[in-house]
């Protein structure tokens, strides 16, 4: 199992009912929390891409992470 990573920051999104509701409950049956499934994936997504180089790369000030405003 991959090493705990540290979570600073919220991703919001927006999903249909239903499908949160599907996804709530394969996510029980498996015994694992939505964001732990969430996290793999976009953990996933991004090495497929971009290897597993980006964990090396520094992490952004704090003014860089901060969510825009609308």
């Amino acid at each position: 199992m991959a090493t705990q990573e540290e979570r600073t920051a919220r991703l919001t999104i927006l999903i249909d009912p239903r499908k949160k509701a599907a996804f709530e409950q394969l996510c029980a049956a498996e015994d694992v929390t939505p964001s732990q499934v969430v996290r793999r994936m976009i953990r996933e997504y991004v090495e497929s891409r971009i290897g597993t180089s980006w964990h090396d790369a520094p992490t952004p000030p704090r003014a860089a992470r901060q969510p825009i405003r609308r």
